[in-house]
């Protein structure tokens, strides 16, 4: 017996000796992304082994100092920003200073600070790791994201083309011609010098040049105009002179529409992944038809009014996603395909004037816009995809983090959350671990 315990001794010393061995090639050999400090677990080599943390797990966290990647203690110019953020560059050419909060040099002052802080999960949460190297492969071999929602969403299209950058070069050039309207797609694509390319096992049909392994698509409302207005007669019938619409601008498609393009097959397309998320635009400026100047600007001018007809709206664009994806799966060729909701971010008051996350949420003092409402917004959408009506659509409660970063906005504005802060950051990476390790064991 004194030699079985000896022996098996042995066997635990040199297997842990190999592992050890092993870890230090494969991370000397696959670095991660340098802002996989901001996160806490750990992969080795982007293994499979299944973990858990949901939506409410990585929410009821807080906000850590981190050491951020760089000596430098103040910005001299708008490039600094890339550095004190950790980022190599950024694919996207779209206002490229404006995502990192460097275009207004009176404001330079936020960094080091506003990158020095890093997310840290509940306890109970086990995400996977983040690794650009990994999220390129998922996307290229397991199916890319698709991205629908307003500006807000497009924040999240610049901060992937950072994470994932060099191993992805962006579409359109914004350097070349600024003007592009809003309503044009935004695409990332395998970068053909990334190194990755060689170990990736592409599905056939991929093509480098034009299978795109993200894409944003600026839609406010989820649904079209006509459809909203539609939709409206069908509840209310009102009179002939109703308009439901003010003048002011917004972008919208149809979800048949874009689930058309979520479909296609190779080459044009290879998504996995719908990522929505609306709220911004759902105000009584845009939406006069429900605004009543009696309850003043405390009652948001009736927004209360509105939430019927969003609820109602939302289960439409719901039936629409849920019968296209059932009768995608029935169909020769056809693959599993899921949809995520990410709960919208209002912006914070007076936001420039914060230098570091809070602790709790604080309550808004002033009504602007909807913000204070979209709580409301969120809940009325959550309900909706609680129903066993829709089980390929998932609501992530996520924003929690981004509520606690008052200090983490771009130069100009208090709705838009700047690319670097660990915000929009937070989001791919929770929704990477969502769809790669929440869902495999649920998906149909």
């Amino acid at each position: 017996m004194g030699f079985d315990r000896r022996f098996l001794q042995g066997k635990r010393l040199l297997f842990l000796g190999l592992l050890t061995i092993t870890f230090f090639v494969l991370y000397t050999l696959f670095p991660s992304s340098s802002f996989a400090s901001w996160t806490p677990s750990l992969e080795i080599a982007g293994s499979r082994v299944r973990s858990g943390c949901t939506p409410q797990e990585w929410s009821d966290g807080r906000w850590v100092p981190r050491t951020p990647p760089t000596n430098k203690t103040s910005m001299t110019r708008p490039e600094d920003a890339l550095e004190f953020v950790g980022f190599e560059s950024c694919a996207s050419s779209r206002e490229f200073f404006w995502h990192l909060a460097a275009d207004e040099e009176p404001k330079w002052d936020r960094y080091p600070g506003v990158a020095s802080w890093k997310w840290q999960p509940s306890e109970s949460c086990d995400a996977r790791a983040f690794n650009a190297e990994s999220l390129v492969k998922d996307m290229a071999e397991q199916g890319g994201w698709l991205l629908i929602g307003d500006s807000v969403t497009e924040l999240q299209f610049f901060s992937i083309s950072c994470l994932l950058y060099p191993h992805v070069r962006a579409t359109p050039n914004y350097t070349e011609n600024p003007y592009f309207d809003r309503a044009w797609p935004q695409n990332l694509y395998l970068a053909p010098e990334s190194p990755l390319i060689e170990t990736l096992k592409l599905p056939p049909g991929f093509n480098i040049t034009s299978t795109p392994l993200v894409t944003f698509r600026r839609v406010d409302l989820l649904l079209s105009k006509e459809e909203l207005v539609d939709l409206y007669n069908e509840l209310h019938h009102p009179s002939p002179d109703f308009a439901l619409f003010s003048d002011e601008r917004f972008w919208s498609l149809s979800p048949k529409d874009y689930l058309e393009i979520f479909q296609k097959p190779l080459p044009e397309g290879n998504y996995g992944t719908l990522v929505i998320s609306t709220a911004g635009h759902w105000t009584t400026t845009l939406f006069r038809g429900f605004r009543d100047e009696s309850k003043g600007e405390d009652a948001g001018f009736g927004i209360d009014n509105m939430f019927p007809f969003f609820e109602a709206a939302m289960k439409k664009w719901a039936d629409t996603i849920q019968d296209g994806l059932t009768s995608d799966r029935g169909t020769a060729g056809g693959r599993s395909r899921q949809v995520v909701v990410r709960a919208y971010l209002p912006g914070h008051e007076d936001c420039h004037n914060h230098r570091q996350p809070w602790t709790e949420w604080h309550p808004f003092q002033w009504k602007w816009y909807n913000w204070a409402w979209i709580g409301d917004f969120n809940k009325v959408f959550q309900d909706v995809l609680s129903s066993p009506s829709y089980p390929d659509i998932h609501y992530l409660a996520i924003d929690r983090p981004g509520l606690l970063r008052p200090d983490g906005h771009v130069a100009g504005d208090c709705l838009h959350i700047m690319t670097g802060a660990g915000v929009i950051e937070g989001w791919t990476h929770y929704i990477w671990h969502f769809v790669t390790r929440e869902l495999p064991g649920r998906i149909r």
